[in-house]
């Protein structure tokens, strides 16, 4: 059996990624092959163009989630120039993506019935492509989803001689739980199915402790926990670059042009809702007076209610028009999924005079931008099984950007209230903790800076680093 040929190989891809990031489930990649490095499979699986919880290569969170982090999805005929991979993808000579075709027009019989056969033909589709492949290492996959990439996967170690990894991010059966109902029995099959194969697994990884003991108490599974971290282009944004971002924006949202235009001749420069670029010498400041920006990023599914932000945003307003000194916001919520139209009906019925929202899908460079530009962001992620952390928290404390994030049992281990950011409970809770960071913004001191200051200094470890402490002694301990 081939091995890694050296630590450094092992840390920069040991093993095929089943899941993709989620802009990349709505492309064929135009990525080029790159290298591969002997005995270690670089390769990532990319389903062409899918809807829908569990296919492969879908997830990076929940498995059913459209998730703003990675990029921007697109109509087909855009894909190749809008929803592209992020650039460090692209140009990494030891990533290969493999597109997997998407299913398409199965409509005929119960709906139960179309499920199964669309994870009988995904089975014969993944299998199929992983037997294609050079003899890898690691196999490594994320669950979720793992219908039915964890039977598929295993079976292919078995055929190469590889050994199995998988990262455990949630269980796939809570999140079918939110549609269908614990009892239900898909739920129950599911849920079977991945605790038996999960025990077939030659390594385990999960993203917190808590996680780390359910898995051993009820699944007799023994993992390592590997707590996620931001990639390293998730930091604070320079100004200039600020400003770029913000009037590449205002060309399609309006929150993010000028309040008040400039009377021609005038003042010679150019204007963002938040910035101002002199044109004489191009110094770029923060526009005084300038709205906070407030943002947020979903997939717009059942286990985020985003009514709670809409209620508190309805309280901020209420104070400012009885004269409470608090900014104008503009709440940015990126993100695409099955209730977004329904929420979008109910942002069209406010009618605000202080706050704006909008809901843009950014491209992949982008959205790392604008986290590390915001000045608050707001997390209503609530894990289906309670054992799972936001991915987009961790994406923003590596921008250094404050969160307020609604509570659930294990969020402690990511979120330490009144230190990097603070755990609400209700729309009520979040209204009164918007208007607290806000108050007499945008002062340099205050809750709000007070948070960012200890972001800093915290100086947690990227991904690339924690790799290198948690996992690679695992692989090495194999070698």
């Amino acid at each position: 059996m081939k091995t890694a040929k050296s630590s450094e190989e092992t840390r920069r891809g040991a093993g095929c990624s089943v899941r993709a990031s989620a802009a990349e489930r709505e492309r064929t990649s135009s990525a080029p092959p790159g290298q591969t490095t002997p005995g270690v499979l670089r390769s990532v699986l990319v389903p062409a163009k899918q809807k829908g919880w569990g296919q492969a290569g879908e997830g990076p969170e929940k498995g059913h989630k459209d998730d703003q982090r990675s990029g921007a999805p697109a109509k087909r005929g855009e894909a190749e120039r809008k929803t592209r991979p992020h650039g460090d993808v692209l140009r990494s000579e030891k990533i290969r993506l493999v597109p997997v075709a998407d299913l398409r027009g199965l409509r005929v019989g119960p709906k139960l019935f179309q499920y199964v056969v669309k994870v009988i033909v995904q089975a014969v589709q993944l299998l199929y492509t992983l037997l294609k492949i050079d003899q890898p290492s690691y196999i490594l996959l994320q669950n979720p989803p793992g219908l039915p990439g964890i039977a598929v996967a295993w079976v292919v170690c078995l055929f190469w001689r590889s050994k199995l990894i998988i990262d455990w991010h949630n269980y796939g059966y809570t999140i079918m739980s939110l549609t269908h109902g614990k009892n239900h029995p898909l739920v129950q099959i599911t849920k079977w199915y991945e605790k038996l194969f999960g025990r077939l697994s030659d390594f385990n990884l999960c993203v917190t402790n808590a996680m780390k003991e359910d898995l051993w108490v009820n699944c007799n599974i023994k993992a390592v926990t590997l707590y996620d971290k931001p990639a390293s282009y998730f930091k604070e944004t320079p100004l200039e670059l600020q400003h770029q971002l913000y009037m590449k924006l205002a060309k399609d949202y309006e929150p993010f042009k000028p309040q008040h235009v400039a009377e021609p001749g005038s003042w010679d420069g150019e204007r963002s809702a938040f910035t101002e670029k002199d044109g004489k010498n191009g110094l770029v400041i923060k526009s005084p007076g300038r709205p906070a920006l407030l943002i947020s990023s979903t997939s717009w599914t059942e286990d985020e209610d985003f009514s709670v932000l809409l209620k508190a945003l309805e309280d901020y307003e209420h104070w400012i028009n009885k004269g409470a000194k608090l900014p104008s916001v503009v709440c940015v919520i990126t993100g695409k999924g099955p209730l977004k139209d329904y929420y979008n009906g109910l942002i069209n019925k406010l009618h605000f005079k202080h706050i704006q929202i909008c809901t843009p899908w950014l491209e992949a460079e982008d959205y790392p931008l604008l986290l590390g530009s915001a000045d608050l962001g707001v997390c209503l992620h609530k894990s289906s099984s309670g054992l799972d952390l936001p991915m987009k928290v961790v994406d923003m404390f590596g921008c250094c950007l404050p969160v307020c994030a609604i509570y659930f049992e294990c969020l402690h281990e990511l979120v330490r209230h009144n230190e990097n950011g603070l755990i609400f409970k209700d729309s009520t809770e979040l209204a009164e903790q918007l208007k607290m960071l806000f108050m007499g913004f945008p002062t340099l001191e205050g809750k709000l800076q007070s948070f960012r200051k200890n972001l800093r200094a915290s100086q947690q470890l990227h991904w690339d680093e924690s790799w290198d402490q948690t996992v690679l002694p695992l692989l090495d301990q194999n070698e």
